[in-house]
């Protein structure tokens, strides 16, 4: 059902554009208990679950394919695949409807999710050496690498055509993907011993949680394409596309700025975490707290943004580049002074990582669809989510080279 529009509320002629403007304004409908902002954040958490919940269970893959460079491969495949795939979105995105991506997208999480547990229990068996079980979990990783695309592309896309607060919301989310994986690595470590049937357990529970999440989200999402708040911004993106004024070249810098953000992020977080850094005291705990303490700074600074937000573009991409500086200090974390080198200064640089990675990121999300006209603003969305993961990518590249 359409909202009325504004000749038709007194039946006298068409109102001028402004008073059409304020007298829409206050016809929009409430977003009843924040169920739409919930709704988006929880999709959030969901789109970047089944990447967590494979790289969260490497340990295990490690152990039945010791010959195979496990985590690099499955980074590398993941991010090739989904950004092939958004290039193809990108170009083809005006054929297609979000909301028929994104619920192909999550389709696609539940079966490649579903099939790493069931080959395990079936075939695999917990023996060490199937390597044809190996192929099958890359393709199935590649495959959730096509649902990242279509459902993380799709919801950006969406959310930029949106006030600011929902596009918080998934920003935030996507971090509380991590968080909570982070603290099924806690448990999981603290009640399952750390031999093979421990790691074994802990990788189905990994995947069987992602597995309810992504059915979750399914109803959810489809849910909130229905809520009277999104219907409301639907048809002013349909009223808003009959007056197309093209824009060029708004996106490109807040792109910039998020490259940067993870070309550093990624260069260091994990690996110089997972391989540089080690505590007698905490032993291997100190690899799990400082990871767990990245991804709740992370969604800190994801959070922040709706307290403030921080909305001059040129601050927040010098902030990009003045994050440049965590290399020299991660550096003198190894080969500074002895007091740098311990646990305090790194764990404290660790979360400043997470923080800074967190707020900007969600400051130039948010800002990026807002620079141009809604009916661009689900094309820009997409170009950023493009941004990003070439960032994540670049980053990861990086890693491999940069020998702390």
């Amino acid at each position: 059902m359409g909202f009325p529009d504004a000749s038709a509320i007194d039946g006298g002629p068409e109102p001028d554009s402004e008073s059409a403007l304020l007298l829409r304004t206050f016809l929009k409908p409430e977003d009843k208990f924040n169920l739409g902002y919930i709704i988006y954040f929880t999709l959030g958490v969901g789109f970047l679950l089944p990447w967590n919940s494979f790289i969260t269970a490497v340990d295990y893959f490690s152990y039945l394919y010791p010959e195979a460079s496990v985590h690099r491969v499955f980074a590398v495949v993941y991010m090739v695949v989904g950004l092939a795939c958004l290039l193809v979105i990108l170009f083809y995105a005006h054929k297609s409807e979000a909301y028929m991506r994104i619920n192909v997208g999550l389709g696609i999480f539940v079966v490649s999710l579903l099939v790493v547990p069931v080959m395990d229990a079936v075939y695999i068996k917990g023996r060490v050496g199937l390597y044809d079980g190996f192929y099958v979990t890359v393709g199935l990783l590649a495959l959730a690498g096509i649902g990242d695309a279509l459902v993380q592309g799709g919801l950006i896309g969406a959310a930029g055509e949106l006030p600011e607060r929902y596009m918080q919301a998934i920003v935030a989310g996507s971090d509380g993907s991590g968080v909570l994986v982070s603290m099924l690595r806690i448990l999981t470590k603290a009640v399952f011993p750390q031999d093979a049937d421990g790691l074994r357990k802990s990788a189905y529970l990994y995947f069987f949680t992602s597995i309810v999440f992504m059915v979750i989200c399914i109803v959810l999402y489809n849910v909130a394409h229905k809520l009277p708040i999104m219907q409301y911004y639907e048809e002013l993106k349909a009223e808003a596309v009959k007056e197309e004024k093209a824009e060029k070249g708004t996106v490109k810098w807040y792109g910039f700025g998020i490259v940067l953000i993870y070309v550093v992020t990624l260069s260091i977080f994990p690996g110089y975490i997972t391989e540089d850094v080690h505590s007698l005291v905490l032993k291997d705990w100190y690899l799990v707290l400082l990871i767990t303490g990245y991804n709740v700074f992370d969604l800190v600074g994801k959070s922040l943004t709706a307290v403030y937000l921080l909305e001059n573009a040129k601050v927040a991409i010098s902030a990009c580049v003045v994050r440049l500086l965590f290399f020299p200090l991660f550096i003198g974390c190894l080969h500074g002074p002895q007091l740098f080198q311990t646990e305090f200064p790194v764990s404290l640089l660790t979360c400043l990582l997470g923080l800074t990675n967190g707020y900007l990121t969600s400051v130039l999300m948010i800002m990026a669809p807002k620079s141009v006209q809604i009916q661009h603003a689900e094309t820009s969305g997409i170009v950023m989510v493009l941004f990003l993961v070439v960032g994540l990518a670049s980053g990861s590249v990086i890693a491999w080279f940069w020998v702390i």
